[in-house]
């Protein structure tokens, strides 16, 4: 039986028999996707590792407890879990991030700036971290060469220099490709009509 030819569901009964390696099947199947949405919420490299693992850890308490819903899909189960974990520590922490893609004098503004608000409330945080699942969505419609720097920028938080020595291209490339990435994220968002602003 080759593990990695398995659909997650099989995957996750494979481990329930007590096949270990099933599990670190999903865990690589579904890795990047799982620890982007985190790293691209929380814009922390420390943070998003200790949430990938605590994220990690309860799927396999739930799965061990028998509490997991065979019906459900395994990934979107798992964002909702990095989703619930976020949400907690947001409202503890009482640290708010905020997208938007125009100032309401029509400027336009970084659609990645983070905010603090002392006066956060739960509902805020949930409709906010929507908000980046929404973005995160999009920026896989991008070229993989825009892609790569919007990653590179907002994930590994490197300056425009640093992207373009590891790419061997120009600062002006880079800068470009940035400029290129955020015109088509907005009209992505316009196609979608998508509200990317909790206000």
């Amino acid at each position: 039986m080759i593990l990695s030819q398995l659909d997650d569901h099989m995957l996750v009964k494979t481990y329930l028999k007590g096949n270990e390696e099933a599990l670190q099947t999903l865990i690589r199947r579904h890795k990047s996707k799982v620890y982007s949405y985190i790293r691209f919420t929380v814009k922390d490299k420390e943070l998003a590792e200790d949430f990938f693992q605590d994220t990690f850890i309860k799927v396999i308490n739930t799965l061990r407890q028998g509490r997991y819903d065979e019906k459900g899909k395994f990934l979107p189960w798992v964002m909702r879990i990095a989703h619930n974990l976020m949400i907690d520590h947001f409202r503890k922490q009482k640290n708010n991030y905020k997208v938007n893609v125009k100032g309401k004098d029509g400027e336009d503004l970084d659609i990645f700036d983070r905010i603090d608000n002392n006066e956060m409330n739960i509902e805020q945080v949930m409709i906010d971290t929507q908000i980046k699942e929404d973005v995160m969505k999009l920026i896989n419609y991008l070229p993989e060469d825009q892609k790569e720097v919007v990653l590179l920028r907002h994930f590994e938080e490197l300056s425009f220099k640093e992207i373009a020595d590891m790419k061997n291209i120009s600062i002006n490339t880079a800068l470009g490709r940035m400029r290129y990435a955020l015109i088509n994220l907005r009209k992505l968002v316009e196609k979608h009509r998508m509200v990317l602003s909790a206000d």
